[in-house]
Parts: structure tokens; sequence; C-alpha cells
């Protein structure tokens, strides 16, 4: 299994976990979509610099990014690049593990394709609140594991969601073939 390095641009740490799996107190699975997002990124939270909102971006990494979208979801994002640089992962879509019953109960569906295809769907399912922001991802009540080596060949790419900049970036990545994304792949 390779390690991930949280130090990297988050192109990079976004290819890198797709495969591995993400776990908040035990309830989770294997991520399967992320969206990198940079400093340079006229679609990114820090693009225009450091705001209460978005410090923890400029932060340590390995950190969690968490924020409230269009004021109805949390979103789950990872924190990469050396600190005082702007950058991070949204995760996008998991394919559920572990904890599926809970993740049932708390997004109110039995349909296992739904209950993490999507950045809120999947921040409900897991449970994800603003008290996790700026948390370490190496320590509870998180648990990263890192994806076996088998998944490399099958990272796609494709542009990202949803954006009114920067759309056309091939940002966003996916593990080919998977049933549980958000949306099917658009070419970049």
């Amino acid at each position: 299994m390779a390690r991930i390095d949280f130090h990297a641009s988050s192109i990079e740490v976004a290819r890198n976990l797709i495969g591995a799996s993400v776990f908040i107190d035990g309830v989770g699975g294997r991520i399967v979509e992320t969206e990198a997002y940079d400093e340079s990124d006229p679609a990114s939270h820090s693009f225009s610099g450091v705001t209460p909102r978005n410090a923890v971006m400029f932060g340590a990494p390995g950190r969690a990014y968490v924020y409230r979208s269009y004021g109805l979801h949390w979103c789950l994002n990872f924190v990469c690049m050396p600190a005082g640089h702007g950058a991070g992962v949204l995760i996008r879509a998991l394919e559920p593990t572990r904890g599926i019953d809970l993740m049932r109960e708390r997004r109110g569906l039995d349909d296992l394709r739904l209950l993490c295809s999507g950045p809120g769907r999947l921040g409900q399912a897991l449970g994800v609140t603003h008290a996790l922001n700026a948390l370490r991802l190496d320590r509870k009540p998180f648990r990263l594991v890192p994806r076996a080596e088998d998944d490399l060949g099958r990272v796609a790419s494709g542009t990202r969601i949803g954006l009114s900049k920067a759309k056309d970036l091939p940002w966003r990545f996916a593990l080919a073939g998977s049933p549980f994304l958000s949306k099917p792949l658009r070419a970049g």
C-alpha cells in the first residue's frame, strides 16, 4: 500500500486518494471520486487569500477542511501542500463499506449507491460537521487507509462539477467504472 503524502500538490493528492478508504468514528468506505483545488485556481476557496472560513486550507497539510455548501451540506476536504499554500481535495464520493446501517439512518434511504454519491450526501452519511474542521487525518475520529497498488491503473480524470470558474480543468478524479460516482466523468 502506498502512503498518502499530503505535502504533495492537490492534483497529486486527489489522484492518490482514489481507492484509499476514509472512516469517521468507524463509518465510511473507499474513496471513488475527488476534486483538486489550489490557491491559483479561481474556483478554490483559497483563491482570494486567507479568511476565517478557509484558514485551515493555509495551515498544516493532512488536516480536514470542512465547510457548509449552499448553507445546507457539510463538505469534507483534505488539506495538502506545504503550510502557507492554500490547497485541498474535496472528497466527492465513497463506496460505503462500514457503518452502512448508520449511514442509511442518517440519510433516510436504503439505496447503497446513493448513500455517499456526492459531497453533501457523503457529509451527511459520515456525520460530518464543522466540529471536524482542522482535525488531523491521522488521528481519531479519522482513519485513513491508503489504496492498494492494484487501483493505480483504474484512476480516471475529467472536469470538475458545478463550477462557474475554471470548470474546464481536468482536476476531478474517479475510480473508473465505479457505480458510486456522483456523476459520470466528462473529458477534460
